[in-house]
């Protein structure tokens, strides 16, 4: 058996496929149950136990697909790449993640070709998250720190601002 030198780690991939799976059934249900848009399936006073379940477990797989995306871009820089190589893959990949929300789940979920409605979600997220970190591959280890701490310490500091 040949092993080659880019080989994937198969856990990252098992769990970002059950993450898929629990998300694709969250969806699905949006598009086949009667009234589940403008249902709350986590009230309690109106729901089911598996419906509740099977909408509360969504909840966990957006911060499981950003912190595997974070890791798989870690992966990917250990991979004796320059910072260029590794800023450069980073740039291409969030912008395409960027295009993919807005043309291609913006049409998914709304069927609207005029785009006339955008809902910036999760893999939103993931492409600007990939866009920062392709200028963050070139700060020192000790300056990311401190903005990642800050983001964590202080991301509650905007609670009060509505639009």
């Amino acid at each position: 058996m040949r092993i080659s030198s880019r080989s994937r780690i198969e856990s990252i991939d098992l769990l970002r496929g059950v993450v898929m799976v629990i998300m694709a059934l969250d969806h699905a249900r949006m598009y086949f149950s009667m009234g589940s848009w403008f249902a709350n399936p986590t009230d309690l006073s109106t729901t089911t136990p598996f419906l509740f379940f099977t909408r509360w477990i969504t909840h966990f797989c957006a911060p499981v697909f950003v912190f595997l995306s974070g890791t798989s871009a870690f992966l990917y820089g250990s991979r004796n790449k320059t910072k260029k190589e590794v800023s450069w893959f980073l740039f291409t990949r969030g912008v395409w993640l960027l295009f993919v929300e807005w043309i291609v789940v913006g049409f998914g979920w709304t069927f609207d070709v005029t785009f006339s409605l955008h809902f910036l979600q999760v893999i939103w997220a993931m492409g600007m998250s990939m866009l920062f970190l392709a200028a963050f591959v070139y700060l020192s280890n000790s300056l990311v720190f401190v903005i990642g701490i800050t983001l964590v310490a202080g991301h509650n500091l905007l609670d009060s601002i509505s639009m």
